[in-house]
C-alpha cells in the first residue's frame, strides 16, 4: 500500500514529538533543531524542521498509523482495545498490517462479521454485515448508514419473531453497513450486543466482576424472589439444568463465566463465546422462576402404553423442540421421528379425546380437584397481576 502523510498528521507528529512517541514499532523525537525518526525495522532518520514532511512520508504507514490511533479512533479503553484486536494490531508489525487491511480484514463477533479497510491516509473503514451474509451480493442486503439502526435490526429475527436476548444466535440476516468510521462501527456493534465490547474488555484487564448464581438469585425480590428458595440443602443440580437449557452456544453466544458459586464450578459447558457473560442474566432468572413453581409440584407415577418407536419418537420429538430443529424437519421426511405428519400420527393413535396419553389423566384425584378449586375461588394459589405481565412480557 502506498500510504500518504497529509499536512495534519506532519504537524501532530512534529508537536507530539516533543515528549516523544514509541508506538506500534515507531519512534520519533525532537533533537536540538530537529527530529529523530525510526522504526523496529531498522531504519532512523535524523532530519531537520523543514525536512520533517519529506521524512514523515518515508514512514508513511507508521506516521499514518500512529495519527489514526491517536487522533481518529476513539480514545475510550475499551473501544480503542477492541478496534485493535479487529485488525491483530498486537500481533502483526504495521506493514504487514497493513498490506491485510488493504485487501479487508475480517474477524467475527457473535454473528457480526466485520472487516477492516485503510485508506491511502491511515483512516479505517468497516464493513459490518450477519456472518451468514459473507458471500451476498451487496445488491441483495439493505444498506445501512446510521449505526442507531443496529438496534431495531436486533429486536427481531428473520421470522420477524421478537428477540428478548440480544445474544442469542437469531440475529436477522439481510442488512449491511458497508462504510462505518471507527467510532460508528463500535456504536453499531454495542447496540447490536449491549455491553459485549466493555465486558470483554474488562475481562481482558483481569477486571470482570463475576456475579454467580448464589449471590445474584439471593438478590431477586417480588415474584422473583422465589428463586431463591430452590436450594433446599439438595445441591446444585437444578443450576446445572438451567444452565444446560440456557447458557450453551446453541441458545447464547455468550461464554458463560459464572458458576453455582464462588467455590462451586458447575459442570456444564460455558461456551465459546468471544465475549464473557457475566452473571445469570433476566431472561435466565425469568425461566428459573417458573421452574422454581413447576419443581414444587410432587412426582406422581403414571403408566402409557407406547411401542419402542414410540417411546423413541416421543424422545426426538423433545429433543427437535429443545435444539429449535422442529422447524427444519421437512413434510415429507416422514423418517424423522419429530416430522410434524408422525406426530400427527402418534397423537391420533395414542390421545383421547381429552388430550391425554394412553388415556391417563394428568391431574389429582376429585378429592384434591376439589380442593383445588376452592383454594382458585379464594383467590389462593392464583396469579398475581405482576406475575401475569411478567410471563407476557417474556413471550413477547
Amino acid at each position: 500500500m502506498n500510504a500518504q502523510v497529509d499536512p495534519a498528521q506532519v504537524a501532530a507528529v512534529a508537536e507530539a514529538a516533543a515528549d516523544g512517541i514509541e508506538f506500534d514499532g515507531f519512534a520519533a523525537e525532537r533533537e536540538g533543531e530537529g527530529y529523530v525518526l525510526a522504526t523496529d525495522e531498522g531504519s532512523k532518520r535524523v532530519v531537520h524542521d523543514e525536512d520533517l514532511a519529506d521524512a514523515a512520508a518515508d514512514y508513511a504507514a507508521h506516521v499514518t498509523n500512529w495519527y489514526f490511533w491517536h487522533a481518529e479512533a476513539p480514545q475510550a479503553d475499551e473501544r480503542w482495545a477492541f478496534l485493535r484486536w479487529l485488525e491483530r494490531a498486537d500481533d502483526e508489525r504495521v506493514p504487514d498490517r497493513y498490506d491485510a487491511l488493504d485487501a479487508g480484514l475480517t474477524r467475527e463477533w457473535g454473528q457480526l462479521r466485520i472487516t477492516a479497510a485503510v485508506d491511502e491516509t491511515g483512516t479505517r473503514r468497516y464493513d459490518l454485515r450477519h456472518v451468514d451474509d459473507a458471500d451476498a451480493d451487496p445488491a441483495d442486503l439493505d444498506d445501512h448508514d446510521d449505526p442507531l439502526d443496529a438496534r431495531d435490526l436486533a429486536k427481531h429475527d428473520d421470522r420477524e419473531r421478537y428477540r428478548p436476548l440480544k445474544t442469542a444466535p437469531t440475529l436477522r440476516t439481510g442488512w449491511h453497513f458497508p462504510d462505518l468510521d471507527a467510532a460508528d462501527l463500535v456504536t453499531a456493534v454495542e447496540y447490536f450486543y449491549p455491553a459485549t465490547v466493555a465486558n470483554w474488555h474488562r475481562e481482558r484487564a483481569g477486571d470482570l466482576d463475576v456475579s454467580h448464581w448464589r449471590e445474584t438469585v439471593d438478590r431477586q425480590t417480588g415474584i422473583y424472589g422465589v428463586v431463591s428458595t430452590w436450594d433446599r440443602g439438595e445441591g446444585h443440580e437444578h443450576v446445572e439444568w438451567v444452565a444446560e437449557a440456557c447458557c450453551v452456544d446453541s441458545q447464547c453466544l455468550k461464554r458463560r463465566e459464572w458458576q453455582y458459586d464462588e467455590e462451586t464450578d458447575l459442570d456444564v459447558d460455558g461456551g465459546d463465546g468471544e465475549f464473557p457473560c457475566r452473571e445469570p442474566c433476566s431472561l435466565v432468572i425469568s425461566a428459573a422462576r417458573r421452574w422454581t413453581k413447576l419443581e414444587g409440584e410432587q412426582s406422581r407415577t403414571y403408566e402409557f402404553e407406547l411401542t419402542p418407536s414410540e417411546k423413541e419418537q416421543v424422545e426426538a420429538i423433545i429433543d427437535a423442540v429443545a435444539d429449535g430443529r422442529a422447524d427444519e424437519i421437512r413434510e415429507a421426511d416422514v423418517r424423522d421421528d419429530a416430522n410434524r405428519y408422525r406426530a400427527r400420527f402418534l397423537r391420533a393413535k395414542r390421545f383421547d379425546d381429552e388430550g391425554n396419553l394412553s388415556g391417563t389423566p394428568t391431574g389429582p384425584d376429585e378429592e384434591e380437584a376439589e380442593d383445588a378449586n376452592a383454594d382458585a375461588e379464594s383467590g389462593d394459589g392464583a396469579e398475581s397481576a405482576d406475575e401475569r405481565e411478567e410471563d407476557e412480557e417474556a413471550s413477547e
